[in-house]
């Protein structure tokens, strides 16, 4: 635990020019370019095109299904100052489904922009929603920890849900790093095509190359594509700040799982079959069912992963999470469930013991961030832990005219 917590993120620093970042994707989604790293540390350059033709055979591909929500809101005060209420996860009602169903009112985590211009009463905004006019009303409630603040949001139809009035107030949130403010095309190209469940304030963005041509290749090539949802928060943009990880709290984000997914993961670790996780989204959500797994296992039933629970030594947890996955399968046996919910706040970072995932497809991450740290977990999960492979991927990929992060091309791991 101690050598984990004492990782030095200025070992995972690399210097990324400005234009490697791209402001705009490509206008095929399946035509960037994929880096592909094999086992024995060597490095081919491929098309994100030819992926079936990559993958292992009779393999298990895994999306994360979540939707991005225009979460960006901005309110404009008669004085002309300019508010912007940014969504970060639901409060009254907490459940994401039901937040999007709800109608009338309801209740947020948020950040807010220029905070010292509201000084009291509410922001209203009026809307034009299939031809009626419609308010929404965002009232301070109290301050959260760290730097946010619960607001209340009300809208004068009842016959309008939320979904339908934050897809007529909001702005789809793109990071920061792409220094632009959103765009119209910004609504299509920063969803993948699979997206269905709303809840994100940021894109699972390795499953934005994917397209539904490509789709038909993977099945016909016998790839089965089995979905999972994670809510991506803000927090994924969150630098580390700390001189070590052990420092670095990490952010909790919610994800559900249903039982027909959970019994094909189950089915492919007993076939041998190798299971591919699209984007690190995917990989925290597999990752942390065998710990949520043990935990029931354990009598404990708060469905939360904690962030350093994996390097808990004492802890006792079959090699390929098969025991863990059923635990969970009969706990939603016994509560009538179809989906599981639950949160995961988990660090994968070197030293990290990997249960579910065999093959990995994922963007290029930004300098000193905890998703360099998974890459290179992932890399070195034959327990070297040197590093060395992602430096090897990243330099190779700068030389070769890769582009980065969100709108950017692609790696697959091996």
């Amino acid at each position: 635990m101690n050598d984990i917590r004492n990782i030095r993120i200025a070992n995972f620093d690399y210097a990324l020019p400005d234009e490697k970042i791209p402001r705009h994707p490509l206008r095929e989604r399946d035509s960037c370019k994929l880096l592909v790293s094999r086992p024995d540390g060597s490095i081919e350059h491929h098309h994100f095109s030819e992926l079936p033709e990559l993958l292992p055979y009779d393999s298990v591909l895994v999306c994360n299904d979540t939707r991005v929500i225009n979460a960006r809101i901005h309110f404009e005060k008669l004085t002309g100052s300019r508010i912007e209420v940014f969504l970060l996860e639901p409060i009254s009602p907490a459940d994401y489904v039901l937040m999007f169903q709800a109608v009338g009112s309801c209740r947020w985590g948020c950040l807010v922009g220029n905070l010292k211009r509201w000084k009291e009463g509410p922001l209203r905004k009026e809307l034009k929603i299939d031809g009626k006019t419609v308010t929404l009303t965002a009232h301070k409630v109290k301050p959260l920890e760290g730097n946010g603040w619960e607001i209340l949001f009300e809208w004068d139809d009842q016959d309008m849900t939320f979904a339908t009035v934050v897809d007529a107030a909001g702005y789809i949130p793109i990071p920061p790093y792409l220094k632009r403010d959103s765009e119209a095309a910004d609504s299509e190209d920063y969803q993948t095509v699979y997206a269905r469940v709303q809840g994100s304030v940021a894109a699972p963005t390795a499953g934005l190359h994917f397209t539904p041509e490509l789709f038909d290749r993977l099945r016909a090539t016998g790839v089965e594509i089995v979905p999972l949802t994670l809510h991506v928060g803000a927090g994924t943009f969150q630098p580390v700040k700390s001189e070590t990880i052990g420092d670095h709290p990490m952010h909790t984000e919610a994800f559900s799982v249903n039982r027909e997914s959970l019994e094909k993961l189950i089915e492919a670790k007993k076939l041998g079959r190798k299971i591919t996780a699209v984007g690190t989204t995917s990989v925290r959500t597999l990752e942390s069912l065998p710990y949520l797994g043990a935990d029931i296992l354990a009598g404990k039933e708060d469905l939360h992963v904690d962030q350093w629970q994996p390097y808990d030594a004492d802890r006792q947890m079959s090699d390929d999470g098969v025991a863990e996955l059923r635990a969970i399968l009969d706990y939603m046996d016994t509560r009538g469930l179809d989906t599981l919910t639950a949160s995961t706040s988990i660090m994968i970072a070197p030293g990290f013991r990997w249960r579910i995932v065999d093959v990995m497809v994922t963007n290029f991450h930004q300098p000193q961030s905890t998703l360099l740290l998974l890459v290179s977990s992932f890399l070195d999960r034959n327990g070297e832990s040197t590093g060395k492979q992602w430096r090897k991927i990243y330099k190779e990929a700068l030389e070769n005219d890769y582009r980065f992060l969100s709108y950017g091309d692609a790696c697959l791991f091996l």
